[in-house]
């Protein structure tokens, strides 16, 4: 018993010297200035940020109101509806029963979960993690009001959500695609509390929260200190409008629910990060890229979103749209590392977090970001009144941005598709022009183009530039 006890505070204050003193003066006022635009930009509530690069405070900082109705103001203290990062805690608690051998990821969850409905028998544990599964949705949202089949609001208990679900079809073929499901996370709750044989949330406390110390950090909002509480907002004719929280049932709190702290969620990272959870090589494995069936990549790995950012492995989560986490490594999580935590409490915009994420990136370290530092340089394009900058920026794209120039069309239509669905038609359709420009050949630029200007009720140019597009596509097909 005494070296457990002793084990267990060793695990607690291993993670302290992580934490950094002060954070780095040179590029506060950088940060600062982009927190500052984003409010501006996005309508932002409220908003807190924390970096840290190589387990080094890089930048910490709050501002905004929790209660536009009162004014108060948010502090690195607020705690912050985190939503769907709550996935985060329960894919790190399949990572540990992975790496003790006591879970299979390719086995059939049916392996621990017997009563699962019939049609899902099969379907692996990773499937059900990487949202790869096709299983159906077990609500639907009626304009706020969350319903389920055969109840008037969300299903009494976790067994009632499956029985509800069993003679529902399958969304695709299992494995051939992602769609992102809450369903899925119940079945992985439902697999850890059969494990254990305890309440989730008693399972997340006695394996995360106390051994890491996360003193702000609540399933759910019972319990946390009102005056803490920043209030949630959604944007409704470009105006902010509060949004209740969903009284979601304890069954669900394995995907939903999570109230937290940057500061807490950054401890869960560093943790993460430093092997204190799950050992740095298991993570590293179960964080790799992954196929689908149809040979396109999944975007999913145990649970995270996963990608690449220059020459880093990146792997995040978003929540509700307002919030974000992201870690960064490049060879190896033992190396170069980067951590990002930015929440918001929602904008008049309803800003997508990964855009937020990108604006800070981008000012941290653009050389070693270019498709973030690409993103933020195109939104202020995408803003600026007149065409001064035009010049200079075509030939940063071209010879300066450190995209390679057979990516650099589709990056540039990426961002104007974000730009799209953060800011509107009309800031986009500058990016999709400034695209032609520089890809005249490009169908995919030209119907990009013509898809905005149909957005924006121009019907007549629409027209003449999908068939712009539809002759160059042709062209491009009879070339040998």
């Amino acid at each position: 018993m005494y070296r457990q006890i002793v084990a267990a505070l060793f695990f607690v204050f291993s993670v302290a010297p992580l934490v950094a003193p002060a954070a780095s003066p040179a590029l506060t006022p950088r940060l600062d200035a982009q927190l500052k635009r984003n409010r501006e930009r996005y309508g932002i509530a409220g908003q807190a940020v924390l970096i840290r690069h190589n387990g080094r405070l890089v930048y910490q900082a709050a501002n905004g109101e929790k209660d536009v109705g009162h004014h108060a103001p948010v502090s690195t203290d607020t705690v912050f509806n985190a939503y769907s990062l709550a996935k985060l805690l329960a894919s790190v608690l399949v990572m540990q029963l992975v790496e003790q051998g006591r879970v299979e990821l390719d086995a059939p969850a049916s392996r621990y979960l017997p009563d699962l409905p019939v049609a899902w028998q099969a379907i692996s544990v990773r499937h059900f993690l990487d949202h790869s599964s096709g299983v159906p949705e077990y609500f639907e949202n009626h304009e706020g009001a969350l319903v389920s089949k055969g109840h008037a609001g969300l299903p009494p208990t976790l067994e009632a959500a499956f029985a509800g679900l069993a003679d529902t079809p399958m969304q695709f073929a299992t494995g051939s695609s992602n769609r992102y499901t809450q369903t899925n996370f119940l079945v992985l709750t439902a697999l850890l509390q059969a494990h254990y044989r305890q309440p989730y949330a008693a399972i997340v406390r006695q394996r995360i929260l106390k051994p890491l110390g996360l003193r702000n950090t609540w399933l759910g909002p019972s319990g946390v200190p009102a005056a803490r509480l920043a209030t949630s907002y959604i944007g409704k004719d470009g105006a902010l409008q509060r949004e209740d929280d969903v009284a979601w049932p304890a069954y669900a709190l394995g995907h939903a629910s999570l109230h937290t702290t940057v500061g807490d969620l950054d401890r869960f990272l560093q943790a993460l990060a430093a092997g204190k959870l799950v050992r740095r090589a298991t993570l590293q494995t179960l964080l790799q890229p992954r196929k689908l069936s149809t040979g396109r990549d999944s975007g999913f790995a145990s649970g995270w979103e996963v990608g690449l950012s220059g020459a880093y492995r990146q792997a995040g989560h978003d929540g509700g749209t307002r919030v974000r986490a992201r870690l960064l490594f490049k060879d190896s999580l033992a190396g170069d590392t980067w951590t990002f935590v930015y929440f918001t409490s929602g904008s008049a915009r309803n800003v997508w977090s990964r855009t937020l994420v990108d604006s800070i990136m981008a000012q941290v370290a653009p050389q070693s970001f270019p498709r973030e530092t690409l993103s933020e340089r195109l939104i202020t394009h995408a803003l600026a009144e007149d065409g001064t900058d035009d010049m200079a920026l075509k030939t940063w794209l071209r010879e300066s941005s450190g995209i390679a120039a057979e990516e650099l069309e589709r990056e540039i239509n990426g961002a104007g598709y974000a730009i799209r669905g953060n800011l509107g038609d009309r800031p986009a359709l500058k990016v999709f022009e400034l695209n032609t420009t520089l890809h005249p050949e490009s169908a995919n630029a030209w119907d990009s183009l013509a898809e905005c200007h149909a957005a924006l009720g121009d019907a007549a140019t629409a027209a003449e530039l999908y068939a712009k597009s539809r002759q160059l596509a042709e062209a491009a097909k009879s070339k040998p």
